[in-house]
């Protein structure tokens, strides 16, 4: 049974190491939590809260414990504690990435299907980022509404002209044509997304947690990470799948089960992102760090005269 004094926030897992993250994130983006029952993940919080409080109910194993942590870290933001949108959180990457994927590796041929599914990809897309942006930087709906407008525009421009300009280019090189409009629209969607984090900065602590300012440089360092984490999650299954596919359509048997293709793709591309989801989201660590040497000359002055050489970095929620 778990006592009282149970660290319910104690990573179970090294989150220096990539292993270490990597399993935590296979742990948190397990699909299946997608499924479960608004109730089931409020008593998850509700446990997970008492554990902090040092009051752990009777009775209650650390496997429980862990159960729940597992449940709340899925479907609860880290700063707000609200519950996520189910559309938003990472659990249901795989879930709606294999299919909006899949279907635009499928639907590339002509420029009506290429632009639907763009613009359902740049939807998934903005839902995701704004659920994982740093909560503690607020975004207004303008800023919402003219980062997703961007980002759509830009993933058009790039799905439709490349399109156009792949014509007379090998297949295989027009099936790659997704991936290049998606490369493009993370690069523009994840920062328009967060704008306000490159104007305001993001808030920063010492690492007991204690805020001591808010930096646009740490910011600009985490929507980095972040745009590097999502190209590299949509690159394996749309850089590879369209070769194997190229290739197995040659055979007979597949060239008789065409009405098949599209749920073949979808399958594929499910299992690329059941390991490439907490892979791509293990690159770099949740809770970000900067050397205080690195930030701008106003918070690190404000730093040094408030503790000296105590503080040699600041750590910060990177989002997702």
């Amino acid at each position: 049974m778990a006592s009282s004094s149970f660290n319910i926030d104690a990573p179970r897992w090294d989150q220096s190491t990539f292993m270490g993250r990597l399993k935590y994130f296979f742990n948190v983006t397990d699909c299946r939590t997608a499924l479960l029952p608004d109730s089931q993940l409020d008593e998850a919080k509700a446990l997970v809260e008492s554990c902090r409080a040092g009051s752990v109910p009777p009775g209650t194993s650390e496997e429980q414990l862990h159960f729940a942590k597992k449940l709340y870290d899925s479907a609860f933001h880290p700063d707000t504690g609200d519950r996520m949108n189910i559309i938003g959180r990472m659990s249901f990457q795989v879930p709606g990435g294999m299919a909006i994927t899949g279907c635009m590796l499928q639907f590339y041929r002509t420029v009506p299907a290429v632009v639907f599914w763009q613009w359902v990809n740049q939807s998934f897309n903005a839902l995701v980022n704004y659920t994982n942006r740093n909560a503690a930087s607020p975004t207004t709906p303008k800023q919402i509404g003219v980062a997703y407008i961007t980002a759509t525009s830009t993933a058009l421009a790039t799905a439709v002209g490349l399109n156009l300009y792949t014509k007379k280019a090998p297949p295989l090189v027009a099936r790659w044509v997704p991936f290049a409009a998606v490369a493009a629209a993370n690069c523009v969607n994840v920062p328009m997304m967060r704008q306000q984090e490159f104007l305001n900065g993001i808030a920063v602590t010492d690492e007991d947690g204690n805020k001591l300012g808010q930096s646009t440089k740490a910011a600009t360092k985490g929507i980095t990470q972040v745009v590097i984490s999502r190209i590299t999650m949509a690159a394996p299954g749309m850089i590879i799948l369209p070769i194997i596919m190229q290739r197995m359509e040659k055979y007979k048997f597949m060239q008789r089960i065409t009405y098949l293709h599209g749920p073949i793709q979808v399958t594929l591309v499910g299992a690329f992102l059941i390991f490439m989801v907490p892979a791509a989201c293990s690159l770099f660590p949740q809770r970000c760090s900067m050397a205080v040497s690195k930030l701008e000359p106003e918070l690190r002055d404000s730093i040094v005269s408030q503790y000296g050489d105590k503080v040699q970095r600041v750590y910060f929620n990177k989002g997702l």
